[in-house]
């Protein structure tokens, strides 16, 4: 089979692609001879990085699958076999070859694909994902119905090494063993998850690598043994034994699976003949391959961060301009500055350093540094640990991954009423991730708990000043701030703080309107408020409120809620609530996310589609009132 073609660059015209035009399913990728397999190969690569270009999105991982994705189409029955893809960042190829490639340059945009694997969105897509460690528990599920209904399906869960760190992986794998399922787990091991992969999994794996005695001795054993049929069994003992003297590979053969690899994932020959021969064995399978994420792409290669997502090709920014730094920016230079300031700050990520701006803090304090890979529940149960101590944990999450943790936030931090200080990033609608990544719960899911406090700042100076506030707070607290750029209020040096509960006055009004903005909606707020004539009020705090602006405004004309979550549950239900425990009659309207997931879109579009942009709350001010 010829060797892999390497690119250098990102094609600016559609790319000549005549296997792939022909393909439309996968039924027509296994019409196809074995040998032109390497030739599909890289016409999906090529296909990829031309269709990336045009719509940005997630980059390096689908490189890096493109032959176990074409090898796993070949070999598979699908749809009729199920195919589970851990997170979904390497899908684009899936994409391509289950009749959606025409459509790939609209991935991410309204009404566009998903950016992940959706069920609603191809019968190929057997299980929506978008956040990691999933696959193995879904295709067990599959698995086991299929048991269950004496169906011949097969299913495939496939996981990255980054993924595997969680603890939802391994409960999986453990019952699945139990179950003796007839199911396949392929661990796609590039050493990367989309920060670099930490822990000892990860340590293990290398160590399974870059062990050439044991794949030296193991390859030499197979050579001796494979001529020899009548031998089986004494085969399959001498690779056991060579497994348990060289690697700990015995770790899954001793949970209960049977454990094939490592073996190069971008050998399309060999990924064939080994899936070919895994496909049909009975119990629990694991293949275990190796791959590079940004494959066959030399700058993604060289730079597998830089490139686990792009921008569009055509997106140029002015050099001469200065960027405004980002919310995750003043987070960044916050934890450093208060981390000079006091000795006992320590900083934990579950994996996301480059996402939440930890790069400069771990590169300054790395002692103070922990990333613990992904375990969100253990991120939060660690910062609970350090809270007990001597030492101030600031646990930077995001909005959406937070959920994942919310036991731990309950039962280990706040119920203890521990000093844990949680930097809440992502929060409000994202954009062109979609539903799985919107951080529009966690008002919600905190403001119930007793003893946490909730900043929600208006601004880039908010955000600083906030940070500074919850840190000094004794106990649990959290600051929860959106992705990307702020209005531009940028703040000063200091580490000053401001008094919990109290609200700032941004406008005051003559109309008897009064428009209560909670974090990102308050400029918005202003923005319809000056043909109002209302008064703003930026309520900085969702827990506690500030019940003396309350009672203050109660026999307005109006008053309005306004916030980027989730209306049940959110900070206008918050409102609401004291209103009714304090026997206040008020004309309350409460403007937020309506009960549905949105779609992706961009931010502005998304925010324009539910009425929480400026034209949005001023026509729904100008509703109620008329």
């Amino acid at each position: 089979m010829p060797s892999m073609k390497l690119f250098h660059t990102i094609p600016g015209e559609r790319p000549t692609i005549p296997l792939l035009e022909g393909i439309h399913s996968p039924y027509d990728l296994r019409l196809l001879n074995r040998d032109q397999l390497r030739q599909v190969a890289d016409e999906v690569r090529e296909y990829l990085l031309y269709s990336v270009g045009i719509s940005g999105g997630h980059f390096g991982a689908g490189l890096g699958v493109v032959e176990l994705t074409v090898a796993l189409h070949f070999c598979l029955d699908t749809p009729f076999d199920q195919l589970v893809w851990d997170v979904g960042h390497q899908a684009y190829p899936h994409k391509i070859l289950t009749g959606r490639r025409e459509q790939l340059p609209t991935i991410r945009k309204e009404g566009g694909l998903a950016a992940f694997p959706d069920r609603k969105e191809s019968p190929y897509d057997t299980f929506g994902v978008g956040h990691s460690s999933t696959s193995i528990s879904a295709a067990l599920g599959m698995a086991l119905d299929a048991k269950i209904n004496h169906s011949s399906r097969r299913h495939v869960a496939v996981i990255g090494d980054g993924a595997l760190t969680a603890g939802i992986a391994f409960e999986a794998l453990n019952h699945a063993a139990s179950e003796k399922a007839n199911m396949l787990v392929i661990l796609n091991d590039n050493d990367m998850s989309i920060s670099r992969n930490v822990g000892g999994i990860r340590d293990y794996l290398a160590k399974l690598l870059s062990s050439k005695t044991y794949t030296r001795g193991r390859d030499e054993a197979r050579k001796l043994l494979e001529p020899l049929p009548p031998l089986a069994q004494f085969a399959k003992k001498t690779e056991e034994h060579l497994k348990g003297m060289m690697s700990p590979a015995t770790l899954f053969e001793e949970i209960g699976f049977n454990y094939i690899g490592p073996i190069d994932g971008h050998d399309l020959s060999g990924l064939v003949t080994t899936l070919q021969n895994m496909r049909d064995l009975p119990g629990p399978q694991f293949l275990h391959v190796v791959t590079q994420k940004g494959c066959g792409f030399v700058p993604a290669e060289d730079d597998p961060i830089k490139y686990h997502a792009i921008g569009k090709l055509e997106v140029k920014s002015d050099a001469s301009a200065t960027p405004k730094p980002s919310y995750s920016n003043i987070f960044a230079q916050w934890i450093c500055d208060m981390a000079d300031n006091d000795s006992q700050l320590v900083g934990i990520t579950p994996a996301m350093r480059e996402g939440s701006d930890l790069i400069e803090f771990s590169k300054r304090f790395p002692d103070r540094y922990h990333d613990v890979a992904i375990a969100e529940q253990h991120a939060v149960c660690l910062g609970a640990g350090f809270a007990t101590q001597s030492t101030k944990p600031v646990v930077a999450i995001y909005s959406t991954f937070l959920q994942r943790a919310y036991d731990q936030v309950i039962h280990d931090v706040c119920v203890q009423g521990l000093d844990v200080t949680f930097a809440i990033d992502r929060a409000g609608l994202v954009g062109e991730d979609g539903p799985t990544h919107a951080g529009v719960y966690d008002y919600a899911y905190l403001r119930t708990l007793p003893e946490i406090i909730i900043a929600t700042p208006s601004s880039e100076s908010e955000c600083r000043l906030l940070l500074s506030t919850c840190y000094q707070h004794q106990g649990p607290a959290a600051v929860r701030y959106p992705r990307g750029q702020g209005p531009g209020e940028l703040p000063d040096a200091s580490l000053n703080t401001v008094e919990v509960g109290r609200s700032l006055t941004r406008r005051e009004g003559q109309s008897g309107i009064v428009i209560l903005g909670f974090g990102s909606r308050v400029f918005a707020a202003l923005k319809a408020a000056e043909k109002l004539d209302a008064t703003v009020i930026d309520m900085r705090w969702v827990k506690p409120l500030d019940e003396a602006v309350l009672r203050q405004y109660a026999d307005a004309k109006l008053v309005i809620t306004v916030e980027e979550h989730q209306r049940m549950g959110g900070a206008g239900s918050a409102v609401g609530e004291y209103f009714a425990d304090q026997g206040l009659t008020v004309n309350l309207l409460s403007l937020g996310l309506p009960d549905r997931y949105e779609a992706h879109a961009k931010p502005e579009a998304m925010l324009a589609r539910v009425g929480l942009d400026a034209n949005g709350i001023e026509v729904a001010i100008e509703k109620r009132l008329s």
